[in-house]
């Protein structure tokens, strides 16, 4: 696991609970913050909220899994970042995702005209992960494959900024300058909030005695995506959908091409198992029935997807070694 992990056992339990709960808090003040602005941005620049979603946020929200991956990949440890990547990848969909359209199942067939766009990063999204499927059956993936992953990332943020506004977001209020600023404090506690939840989770963790590849795959991949669900949670609740919607397929395209791809620039990784390659193919794909189906079926998909998620969680942890 991480180096920056190594050293947490030694940290008291109550520490550990205090940190924990202290990073909760700054996740949700900081989603907050980062949701207002970036959706008043949106407003202000004559951008689809989707667009906003799928670009800014998205990235902001991803910064977590850039910063443990590529710290893992340079110092060796090439299976962290690739699980780490796959397993955040699949946490935004079965676990944020879901839980998001569980509360508000009709944000997207209520999203407007920003639906249409939603559909279209969804096949973007899609498409990234096709192509990482397709290179991880080699077995190895290498510089090669990271350089086609972010020749790719270029090509679809080319395709992203290309679209422009196309609606009246109503829920969607302007702070003037101060939107800039909401982005930026949020997105800095949204950070240190995501670093001290792992923190304490991990430490939990190993507390218990579960081993560092659970805790890698599991624990450090949920808690890279503590970002995205706190702001796409709090996008929901605030019936901004679009926002919500477009910050996992955005998510997901970021980690997959531009994280793994500057990951795998640093080392190369060996695909142990593919079982993890086809979950997250499997997940990824399950996502259409949220943005085509009606709110009915929606809610009940989305219960499904989190049994899903823990089934693949029960298994992780049974198929762990020792």
């Amino acid at each position: 696991m991480p180096n920056e992990y190594h050293h947490i056992r030694d940290i008291p339990m109550i520490t550990t609970f205090i940190i924990f709960i202290v990073g909760i808090a700054l996740l949700l003040k900081g989603a907050d913050l980062f949701v207002g602005g970036g959706s008043g941005l949106a407003l202000r620049h004559s951008i689809s909220p989707a667009l906003i979603g799928s670009t800014i946020i998205a990235f902001g929200t991803s910064l977590p899994e850039l910063v443990v991956s590529t710290n893992a990949a340079a110092t060796g440890n090439t299976a962290i970042a690739l699980g780490n990547v796959l397993g955040s990848n699949i946490a935004n969909i079965a676990l944020v995702l879901a839980l998001c359209t569980l509360i508000r199942p009709g944000m997207v067939a209520t999203s407007g005209t920003s639906r249409s766009a939603l559909i279209r990063h969804a096949a973007l999204m899609l498409v990234a992960t096709g192509v990482f499927a397709l290179l991880a059956v080699r077995g190895t993936l290498d510089a090669l494959a990271g350089v086609v992953l972010l020749i790719l990332f270029a090509v679809i943020l080319t395709l992203l900024l290309r679209e422009r506004r196309e609606e009246d977001a109503v829920h969607i209020k302007s702070h003037g300058w101060a939107d800039a600023l909401y982005i930026g404090l949020g997105l800095v506690a949204v950070i240190v909030g995501a670093q001290l939840v792992v923190t304490g989770a991990v430490t939990f963790a190993e507390a218990f005695g579960i081993p560092a590849f659970v805790i890698g795959l599991s624990v450090v991949a949920v808690g890279t995506s503590l970002p995205e669900l706190a702001t796409s949670l709090v996008a929901a609740i605030r019936d901004e959908g679009a926002i919500s919607v477009g910050n996992i397929l955005g998510s997901n395209i970021f980690n997959l091409l531009l994280v793994l791809g500057i990951s795998l620039l640093l080392a190369p990784v060996t695909i142990g198992s593919f079982a993890d390659v086809i979950a997250v193919v499997l997940f990824s794909a399950a996502i259409l029935p949220l943005l085509f189906a009606r709110p009915a079926f929606v809610r009940g998909w989305s219960a499904l997807l989190l049994v899903g998620y823990a089934a693949y969680i029960a298994w992780i942890f049974g198929a762990a070694p020792g």
